[in-house]
């Protein structure tokens, strides 16, 4: 603006217009900083306690200054200055939601997850539940102070030789369930596995219900002595839970008696031959096609009359 100005001989007016300035910027005249000072104090404490904060560097140079800087003030200088200590934000996996497969019967698929709890010591003990997502049956707890993924799988082989191997098993994304071992026995075994996305664990909601069944009625409703004591309750429980104890979404029924239904009515579908394909080559008047089968002159039963349209 000044050499606009002295090099043309114009105004400080037609300057600001032809340079499309504001007058008022041009005439700002910066004042001197006046937190100065407290920015050097504040820079000083900050490195020798990264981890205050600001609320509490403000509190400190409050009490050790006559001017008693606000709160605010010492907030805008702590973000100008960058003095925050950065946070590491935690990494998660990244997974498609699952498709959700209508069940129709047993072993489709089979809902795992872990429970905590402690004993009597001040010990803390892990429950792996194991839950049939169609029957909601419970064929095993595993109760240890640490379950691995091998525990895991040598508790999943027992209770597939008794039952049979699930077509899916669906668990979250706990390090025991994407181990390389747990992933290869998977693929070993055949059986597709169904990881939620983190953070929703309403994904596996069949066997979360159970878990807070099984916490209510089981874990904060027993104290236990040791770890034989809890595995014992716990079997107990668990028996009671199949055999003895209505389920509300099975109307009411249990679990066992449930699956039996299940196991019954599969057995009868098998056993009833499907019916011969009626064979309609020789068919009178499309009788055939109408399911009278029997219906022809030559057997002395009467054709149905053709049906007619009712006039417009």
């Amino acid at each position: 603006m000044t050499f606009v100005m002295e090099e043309y001989n114009i105004t400080e007016r037609h300057a600001c217009r032809l340079l499309d300035l504001d007058r008022s910027t041009y005439r700002y005249e910066a004042e001197p900083d006046r937190n100065a000072k407290l920015r050097e104090r504040l820079i000083a404490l900050a490195r020798q306690k990264p981890r205050y904060g600001y609320r509490r560097l403000a509190a400190i140079l409050a009490s050790r200054s006559e001017d008693k800087p606000s709160v605010n003030r010492v907030h805008r200088l702590y973000r100008k200055e960058h003095l925050a200590v950065r946070r590491l934000r935690r990494k998660r996996i990244a997974r498609p939601a699952p498709a959700e497969v209508r069940l129709t019967g047993p072993n489709q698929e089979w809902a795992i997850d872990f429970v905590y709890d402690s004993v009597s010591t001040g010990r803390g003990i892990r429950c792996l539940t194991v839950v049939d997502s169609f029957t909601r049956e419970c064929p095993a707890i595993e109760v240890a102070t640490s379950l691995g993924s091998q525990s895991v799988t040598r508790t999943l082989e027992r209770v597939m030789e008794n039952r049979g191997a699930p077509a899916a098993v669906r668990c979250d994304n706990g390090p025991e369930f994407t181990s390389r071992h747990f992933l290869g026995w998977c693929e070993e075994k055949g059986v597709a596995l169904i990881h939620i996305q983190p953070g929703c664990p309403m994904q596996n909601g069949h066997v979360e219900s159970f878990n807070g069944r099984f916490r209510d009625e089981c874990l904060n409703a027993n104290w236990f002595r040791d770890l034989n004591d809890a595995r014992k309750k716990i079997e107990d429980w668990r028996k009671e839970y199949n055999t003895e104890r209505p389920h509300s979404s099975l109307a009411y029924r249990t679990p066992e008696e449930y699956a039996r239904a299940c196991s019954e009515l599969t057995s009868r579908m098998a056993a009833i031959p499907p019916d011969p394909p009626v064979d309609i080559s020789e068919s009178h008047d499309g009788a055939r096609r109408q399911g009278c089968a029997d219906a022809t002159p030559e057997a002395g039963v009467p054709l149905p009359a053709p049906r007619r349209r009712a006039p417009k």
